[in-house]
């Protein structure tokens, strides 16, 4: 190892999924994050590939906030023989506590309706990445850090975090890095929230920086100013339109901050009477194990009291069991279901939906970021149809979408959040979005930042860092886990899902048996033209 500092994006690099940075450095090995990889399938197959570093020699892991893409693969990185520290806030350790193992519950419950699926099938079993025993060693080895104490990672890594103002805990990270006789400076910005969100103050840290690594998942996106009069009053409108007897309104969400965000003014609609109240359910065992941390932590938080009521209020429910959520799909009058997962990929919200996507009387209304090759991004593009563990079911519900509650800053917000931080004497690592994401911030950012200091890098790029410009190191002998051009994209199993709703769409227009067999003849004879 050079004794000049090495930074690795072992994730997070040209997507949004799989937060993991690692800072090498006086002969030791820091990680900034260990998140699961979401969207298409190629790049969720990552989480099952080992590690491109050995756990074992990792000495220390500090944790920005309890999101999945930014914790999930903690567990994995435990089992795999990583035995350091892993900082975090207290409100993010509280919330690891409960999302670290409803992960592996998931991942155990999918990967045992696989396996039955693959014996009959004749194909190989295959295992969870982790289970619930991973999950909680995981938490045994997390240490409570406050905003703003300095705490020493590894011999020569020093740190400190600063509120986010993403969700509740999350953090930015302040790194100080042994580099001759002047510490290196640099900083993770995490996931940052935006102006005037419900729960969480506005993000803070400290100016002046060797580098920057941000995210730039909204890079392309100017929102125009969100009030919270704003947000309530297109909220009201969405919830007004979907009002239907015979209907629900589908909203998934993320299980933590957003459900309890959106229920917050939810409430506050019902209580102003700009609303009429109806029923509303929390469909997720994970929101509601959240949602009783989020009460724990009401007085710290911003509208605190508006969230306390929120939870008291007899319009709400939660649903816990098996049976209590499947009862959903008798319920009878206009309803709002609240469901995770946000971007429909995983939990109940994929049930909610196999038994109302086909309904023009259901409307579903997404709340958040949705990745490429995500269920969710195929809705939101406009699909007509959409298969669903093998079944293909045709779009008629609404689908509308609300970006006014997400967590993340938005284009102008990231460009103003960095420009607080200036000077920034080397280069600002744009992470943690896709590439329209990407470019959009770096033409904001480039009359703060020199455009060759403004580096989008790819999976697994590494870079010594000294006190101006990193240097990327070519490693020519280092195989990519994933080309570029499979990251952050639709990969070949959404084009094949895509091609047999068109095959089925095809065969079901034929006029009669015998044109359907022109159909099938036809596909036949372009496989064997291949």
């Amino acid at each position: 190892m050079s004794d000049q500092p090495v930074i690795t994006f072992h994730g997070a690099a040209e997507t949004v999924t799989g937060s993991c940075h690692m800072i090498e450095a006086a002969g030791k090995r820091v990680l900034i994050d260990c998140g699961m990889f979401q969207g298409s399938k190629t790049e969720k197959e990552l989480n099952y590939r080992a590690f491109p570093f050995d756990p074992r020699a990792v000495d220390a892991l500090i944790l920005t906030h309890a999101h999945i893409d930014h914790s999930g693969l903690i567990p994995k990185l435990v089992k795999d023989g990583f035995a350091g520290p892993i900082f975090a806030s207290p409100a993010t350790i509280d919330l690891c506590k409960v999302m670290l193992p409803d992960s592996a519950h998931i991942q155990e419950m999918e990967v045992e309706q696989l396996n039955r699926r693959n014996k009959r099938r004749g194909r190989q079993e295959v295992t969870p990445i982790y289970g619930l025993l991973d999950a909680m060693e995981a938490v045994k080895q997390m240490r409570p850090t406050r905003f703003g104490e300095w705490r020493e990672a590894a011999p020569g890594i020093r740190f400190r975090l600063w509120n986010a103002g993403h969700l509740l805990g999350s953090a930015s990270v302040e790194v100080e890095a042994a580099d001759g006789d002047r510490p290196l400076r640099l900083l993770f910005s995490g996931d940052l929230g935006p102006d005037n969100k419900l729960l969480q103050p506005g993000p803070e840290a400290p100016a002046g920086w060797d580098h920057v690594v941000m995210e730039s998942t909204y890079g392309d996106t100017d929102r125009q100013e969100v009030t919270e009069s704003r947000r309530r009053a297109a909220l009201r409108s969405e919830i007004r339109a979907a009002i239907n007897p015979d209907g629900v309104l589908l909203i998934p969400s993320f299980a933590v901050e957003r459900t309890q965000e959106l229920l917050a003014d939810i409430v506050h609609l019902f209580e102003t009477g700009e609303l009429p109240p109806c029923p509303v359910i929390i469909d997720s065992p994970l929101a509601n194990r959240a949602s009783q941390i989020f009460r724990s932590y009401a007085r710290t938080l911003d509208n605190g009291d508006l969230l306390l009521r929120a939870f008291a209020s007899p319009h709400v429910r939660f649903t816990e069991s098996v049976e209590q959520s499947m009862a959903l799909d008798q319920m009878h009058g206009f309803h709002i279901v609240i469901s995770a997962s946000g971007m429909c990929e995983a939990g109940r919200i994929r049930h909610r939906l196999r038994n109302w996507l086909w309904r023009p009387e259901a409307t579903v209304l997404l709340v958040g970021y949705q990745a490429a090759g995500t269920l969710g991004r195929l809705l939101a593009d406009g699909a007509s149809e959409v298969r669903m563990k093998g079944e293909q079911i045709e779009v008629r519900a609404r689908i509308r979408k609300l970006d006014l509650y997400s967590g993340h800053a938005d284009g102008p917000e990231l460009a103003a959040w960095l420009t607080k931080r200036l000077p920034v004497s080397g280069t600002v690592f744009m992470v943690h979005g896709e590439e329209p994401a990407i470019d959009g911030l770096r033409a904001r950012l480039a009359g703060v930042i020199p455009r060759e200091r403004l580096v989008d890098p790819r999976l697994d790029a590494s870079y010594r860092l000294g006190h101006a410009a990193a240097v990327e190191i070519v490693d020519t002998a280092r195989a990519p886990r994933l080309e570029p051009a499979q990251v952050g994209r639709m990969d070949w199993h959404n084009d094949f899902q895509s091609l047999l709703l068109d095959i089925q769409k095809e065969i079901a227009g034929a006029a009669d048996e015998k044109a359907r067999a022109r159909v099938v003849r036809r596909l036949r004879g372009a496989l064997a033209a291949e």
